[in-house]
């Protein structure tokens, strides 16, 4: 025995029971354990019985090898936890031995395991009513992570983290239960910053006197972003590339250079958004605010008749359109007529996936549309082109790619709180009603109420939660017509609605001046949010004008994803959202798209096809495209043949207009053969 523990670093004693716990340690290893039992003597308390446990079972040793263990030790310590007639036993029984010991606040769920392990008052973890080691605690909540589902790293990293802030293990294990504890949700605080910009006064603007006379009774001077686009030759007629934040004035930005043209005749303006709701926002917004100075017209789709049963003119003085309503015009050969000013909002769109190469391509054929018509007639000088986004992480490529000016505005106007809580789908529902009734009963400084938008992935959800709201709350989604849509927004504007729950698909551009954003989901239908969506969607927490600080809410189910092509769970994607960088917009083309946007320049340019795809942003493969369409008989020379006007016209990609083909000539019905695409479209 005594060549086994010549030297020992520490000798633990901790009682349980009638015997006392014994563990020696070297060089931060057990190397032994085992259990004392003393007996009473006339010199005092001396050892009894000593047993040794090695793997399960004890084996008595005698009892001078404890004190010889003793004698060894560097140092013997006696846990707090152990009754004081028990150190005192103790203490006394190595006095006879003049051997001392001090008495240590230990861990004693440790020590029951045979553990030694030391706390303090900076380590030591509250868990009910005893103060725990860390790891002990770290234990227990992995226990209760794998009981919600289970986290990855990077959040268990900061549960583990928040443990070790708050020294308070029950408070953890409430968060992941779905108790909101400020002071644990927070994530971080994105400050407010306001740039030093000289603003422009409104009566000093070279604008036409009917738009004049508006601005200055609305404003006496411009916001920070609309100063800087003027001081870049916004009224001189110069592309530009706004970049700034949402809530900054940028849509203004546009009205300014496309009215004020439309009123010198200097061509009609296009305000174009990538989504129907946007449009027939934007074109109500403008019908009410430019209405009694031009006609104001809106183009979503093929059809001539919108949802709001208005009828699309293309010789109104302002047209309000989706991409793809546009795109339909230039691709069926519509005429126009002169356009002054385009504006393209959301222009970051040109970065995603499914839409990005569309964006890119009407942008380059409305281009060869305005100079074509230039050409022609003699008076018309072309278009101005005005982008607009809050995301964008290369403006300075985008801009120079795009031939614009950047103006670039780095503003926050209200600071926001982001917050990170964990609840699975049935709980979050009680967590968003009680944060939306906390927002609603309180007002800020300018007087208005906190109200909540709550973005989530799905139609049916949206109306399952505004269901569950105590206070009014309303479903916002695409399925909805016009006219409900119209009488949410008046209601939110109103102060009628606590919340709204809307899809992550209607984020961009919304305009309900919301004090809090809520995420149900960090899902957009079946793909997980990108940071530019993400940021655009918090962007919408916080008005300057109405809340003095924009709050955000993260509510991640662990482990959870809602598609089973999504690679990443929530709570990865969470983190990752909040600690991203924003992405880069730029265009990538595959075969599909470089093929679909080829022939849908052949329609439009004709010869000049290549041209238009040498111009966009993205880089196409013109030769290989051009064979593919040959092959597949959707052009015949640098002639579209009909079924290549046709999948051009449609907006159908290679693979479904294939699909639509091969169902035709197996006799399917229309309703199979729409079904098939569908499901074709969820299972990517």
């Amino acid at each position: 025995m005594s060549k086994q523990v010549t030297r020992v670093d520490t000798l633990f004693l901790h009682q349980t029971g009638d015997d006392y716990l014994v563990v020696a340690r070297r060089d931060g290893k057990r190397v032994l354990r085992g259990k004392l039992e003393l007996k009473e003597t006339n010199a005092g308390p001396r050892p009894l019985r000593f047993l040794v446990t090695r793997k399960g079972e004890d084996s008595p040793r005698d009892p001078s090898q404890f004190v010889e263990l003793a004698r060894s030790a560097a140092r013997i310590r006696i846990s707090q936890q152990t009754p004081k007639d028990g150190r005192d036993e103790l203490k006394e029984m190595l006095d006879g031995y003049q051997l001392e010991a001090l008495t240590v606040r230990t861990c004693r769920r440790c020590a029951v395991n045979g553990r030694y392990s030391p706390i303090t008052d900076d380590t030591a973890i509250k868990a009910e009513h005893e103060h725990i080691c860390r790891d002990c605690a770290v234990q227990e909540l992995e226990g209760e992570l794998s009981f919600a589902g289970g986290l990855t790293q990077a959040a268990q990293e900061r549960l583990e983290e928040l443990l070790y802030e708050t020294g308070d293990l029950t408070r953890i294990t409430n968060l992941l239960q779905g108790e909101l504890d400020p002071d644990l949700t927070k994530f971080d605080t994105i400050s407010a910053t306001t740039e030093d910009v000289e603003l422009v006064e409104t009566n000093t603007l070279d604008l036409h006197p009917n738009l004049k006379s508006m601005l200055t009774e609305r404003f006496d001077t411009l916001l920070p972003v609309q100063s800087l686009a003027i001081d870049n030759g916004l009224l001189d007629g110069d592309d530009q590339l706004v970049v700034s934040a949402t809530a900054t004035g940028k849509t203004l930005v546009g009205e300014l250079a496309g009215i004020n043209r439309m009123l010198n005749d200097d061509g009609k303006m296009l305000f174009l958004v990538p989504l129907v709701a946007l449009a027939n926002q934007k074109h109500e917004d403008f019908k009410e605010r430019y209405g009694h100075l031009g006609k104001v017209t809106i183009r979503v789709g093929a059809s001539r008749i919108n949802d709001d049963g208005n009828r699309f003119d293309p010789n109104a003085d302002v047209i309000v359109g989706t991409y793809e309503g546009i795109d339909h015009a230039l691709r069926t050969g519509k005429d126009l007529g002169d356009i002054g000013t385009v504006v393209i909002d959301e222009v970051h769109t040109l970065k995603e996936e499914e839409r990005g190469h569309r964006l890119d391509g009407m942008i380059a054929r409305l281009k060869h549309y305005c100079e074509s018509r230039a050409d022609r007639r003699e008076g018309y000088g072309g278009a101005q082109w005005i982008y607009l986004s809050a995301t964008v992480g290369n403006p300075k490529w985008l801009a120079q790619n795009l031939r614009a000016n950047l103006v670039e505005y780095e503003d926050r106007p209200v600071p926001i709180e982001r917050h990170v809580t964990f609840a699975d789908g049935q709980e979050k529902p009680r967590i968003e009603n009680r944060l939306v009734r906390q927002a609603f009963d309180s007002k800020s400084s300018k007087g208005y109420r906190g109200q909540t938008i709550i973005f989530t992935n799905s139609r049916r959800r949206c109306h399952e939660i505004a269901r569950k709201m105590d206070y009014n709350a309303a479903a916002y989604h695409a399925g909805l017509d016009y006219g409900q849509r119209k009488r949410v927004e008046r209601q939110f504007a109103n102060q009628d609605l606590a919340a709204v729950v809307t899809t992550a698909a209607l984020a961009a551009g919304v305009d309900f001046p919301a004090s809090q954003v809520i995420f149900d989901t960090l899902a957009m239908g079946i793909e997980w949010l990108s940071v530019q969506e993400f940021s655009q969607m918090l962007g919408r927490a916080g008005r300057p004008d109405y809340h003095d600080k924009g709050v955000v809410y993260l509510l991640v189910e662990p482990d959870a994803s809602y598609h089973n092509t999504m690679e990443m769970t929530e709570d990865e994607v969470a983190f990752k959202l909040l600690k991203g960088e924003m992405e880069e917009v730029r265009t990538v083309y595959d075969q599909s798209s470089a093929v679909e946007e080829t022939l849908a320049n052949i329609v439009v340019a004709g010869t000049k096809a290549k041209a238009l795809n040498n111009r966009m942003l993205g880089e196409l493969p013109t030769t290989h495209a051009v064979g593919k369409l040959l092959e597949w008989g959707f052009i015949d020379g640098l002639d579209p043949t009909p079924l290549g006007l046709a999948v051009t016209r449609q907006f159908l990609s290679p693979k479904e207009a294939f699909a639509i083909l091969d169902g035709i000539r197996k006799g399917s019905s229309p309703y199979k053969i729409v079904a098939d695409l569908e499901l074709d479209e969820e299972g990517r």
